[in-house]
């Protein structure tokens, strides 16, 4: 696991400025503590910072090929490296090295950018080719490594593993993206290919992009989807014993590693279920590690005990505690544009603690996209059969009406909060996924933003997003089509993206077996039916680990991480809470209805609503605001520097 960056100067052969370069690997540092690379030539420059975990004696990057004139920065693994080198050197090609790294520079040469459909991983590279004249950037099917890149008014093109490194380039436009803060608000993170920054990319899950010198930078170019092609029809039984085949066999090609190995266990299913898999592949035992939570209602550490002890691995877990908020401003650093998922505090600490023993660990992110585990798809299908009853014509005006009507109830269960039914049922499909997904509705971030800030969204909705993606779904299957769009937004998005950012702040590398891309593209194609069925999500894999773990473990309600918001901005961070979001910095920014913003303090600090996920979203946006301008100061010092 490793961190890349670097410069492309497309329209000529200027001399890349060594400092520059410099300094943006070493903000990547957390990434690639081991070792660091450089390497420069007219009109390029790749940095790269090294956690080694393959082929510790060589295998450091950049890395070439026999004659120099290819050369690759690389994070990620291939796991299937051995087989492709067996079959590049019965091509020609002479490996110098026993790493991953080298399987990529060959296998550009030998198939060209098609090569990506040949590696099975979690990768996002950048390969130069001299002879070519070309840059080649690549990502993942899944999106599990991320890449952002940046065209500048310069003709130079940077990229990094992350935001602050393309940040330390005094040539960086940094003005916010006004359609991205709308997606901020309504999602608590800013989908791909946006970014909070007019202009910065990321590069989406399953492309790459190719730039030719003197050349136009051209959009990138999608080389997979998730296919939810159908199966060949078998029984239940067959099925289940085939996904755990090769659920197995996705964990078994990712426990190699030179370096300590071992898994998060939450006790939750999928995390259970690999270390199942892990302890019947190892001849050790399985290094796994939990944290726990004072409040009963989240906390599952007596789940992940009993996992630990019946497969008898080295099992450490430590209590988090239940104020653990001094990691707000931490958090800004870590994910460098605004993120509202409040469980990453938590995350980070998982991977702290499983730093103290491991370099690696599996996961088991993943598995609520892939087979259906969040309770949410129950719901939509439950509006999607009433949606289905009614034209649109119809329900609009009739549920839009009695949502109005009916009096708002956070507190309540679900099945009594017949106001947010009421205006899903209004909305066309991904109108009412949206409605039900949304960290923020449209109503509120109507009143959230000013008329002034309005008007420069020009109409943009943060709904696009699901539209977009929805236009370009390969299924119409109401719960598959609900699948593939958290496959593209939710997983990448939050989930992948929060696990990146916490591991990687304590140089661990964390590996996801189910998004092993073969093993996804088996599971789209089951039938919906064996993904949830009635109210039970998972149920074909749950059916599949009957052999292995108790019913208990299996078939209990879900859990999750818990921060206790409401109950900070009350109470220990309620003088925080109101200078962030009552404060200079929002108010400057000229985007929010100030009266609003006090409304929504004062209703949360009496006890009148809970605001918390507002108030959160706010507090984020502000420590990004700060952060940003304080960055400005900083990036006017590199470039004094490096032109002095």
């Amino acid at each position: 696991m490793c961190g890349i960056a670097g410069i492309f100067d497309t329209r000529g052969r200027s001399s890349i400025d060594e400092h520059l370069l410099t300094e943006m690997n070493r903000v990547q540092t957390h990434r690639g503590p081991d070792e660091q690379g450089i390497h420069r030539e007219a009109g390029v420059g790749l940095a790269h910072r090294r956690l080694s975990i393959i082929d510790l004696s060589s295998g450091q990057q950049p890395l070439f090929n026999e004659d120099g004139s290819v050369a690759v920065v690389f994070n990620g693994e291939i796991y299937n490296f051995q087989e492709l080198a067996l079959l590049l050197k019965e091509c020609g090609h002479v490996f110098r090295t026993h790493c991953d790294t080298e399987v990529i520079v060959h296998a550009w040469e030998e198939w060209g950018e098609q090569c990506v459909e040949r590696f099975r991983g979690m990768f996002a590279f950048a390969l130069w080719d001299r002879n070519r004249e070309t840059l080649f950037l690549a990502r993942d099917r899944l999106g599990i490594k991320p890449l952002y890149y940046a065209p500048l008014p310069s003709g130079e093109l940077v990229f990094g593993s992350e935001l602050k490194a393309l940040l330390v380039h005094p040539g960086l436009d940094r003005r916010i993206e006004p359609s991205a803060v709308d997606d901020y608000f309504a999602y608590g993170y800013i989908p791909d290919p946006k970014t909070i920054l007019h202009g910065v990319f990321k590069l989406p899950p399953g492309h790459t992009l190719t730039v030719r010198r003197a050349s136009a930078i051209p959009e990138p170019h999608q080389y997979w989807d998730v296919p939810f092609r159908a199966q060949p029809a078998a029984d239940e039984r067959t099925t289940a014993e085939e996904l755990i085949e090769r659920f197995r066999e996705a964990v078994r090609v990712r426990l190699v590693s030179e370096v300590p190995l071992g898994a998060f266990l939450s006790g939750g299913v999928d995390s259970s279920g690999v270390v199942a898999m892990m302890a019947g592949l190892s001849e050790r035992p399985v290094n796994t590690c939990s944290i726990s939570f004072g409040d009963p209602k989240f906390n599952e550490a007596n789940y992940a005990e009993q996992v630990a002890a019946l497969y008898r691995t080295s099992h450490q877990v430590e209590q988090v505690d239940p104020n653990d908020f001094d990691l707000i401003d931490r958090l800004t650093e870590m994910y460098d544009e605004p993120f509202a998922d409040s469980s990453a505090m938590p995350t980070y600490r998982v991977c702290e603690l499983a730093r103290k023993r491991v370099t690696v660990a599996l996961s088991g992110d993943g598995g609520d996209e892939n087979l259906a585990g969040y309770r949410r798809y129950r719901w939509h299908l439950y509006e999607q059969r009433m949606r289905d009853s009614l034209p649109l014509g119809l329900r609009r005006p009739l549920f839009g009406l009695l949502g109005r009507a009916y009096p708002k109830a956070d507190w309540a269960p679900k099945m009594f909060r017949a106001k947010a039914t009421f205006e899903a049922l209004a909305r066309d499909t991904e109108e009412g996924y949206f409605h039900s997904i949304s960290l923020l509705g449209d109503p509120l971030r109507r009143r959230l933003f000013n008329a002034d800030f309005r008007r420069q969204l020009q109409g943009y909705r943060a709904s696009e997003v699901l539209r977009m993606h929805a236009r370009r779904a390969p299924t119409d299957d109401p719960l598959s089509l609900v699948q593939y769009l958290d496959l593209k937004t939710y997983l990448v998005g939050d989930i992948l993206t929060k696990v990146d950012r916490a591991s990687m702040a304590h140089s661990l590398e964390v590996r996801v077996p189910i998004l092993d891309h073969p093993l996804v593209e088996w599971m789209s194609g089951l039938p919906p039916q064996m993904k949830l069925n009635g109210r039970e999500g998972k149920y074909i894999f749950k059916k599949g680990l009957e052999p292995y773990l108790p019913k208990e473990i299996l078939y209990r309600p879900k859990m999750g991480f818990a921060v206790p918001l409401a109950s900070w901005f009350r109470g220990p961070l309620r003088e925080r809470v109101r200078s962030a979001v009552l404060g200079p910095v929002l108010a400057e920014i000229g985007y929010f209805d100030q009266r609003f913003l006090h409304e929504l303090v004062e209703q949360h600090q009496s006890g009148r609503r809970d605001n918390s996920a507002a108030l959160w979203s706010l507090l984020i946006f502000e420590s990004f605001c700060r952060k940003l301008h304080s960055s400005k100061r900083a990036t006017s010092t590199v470039a004094y520097a490096v032109g002095s």
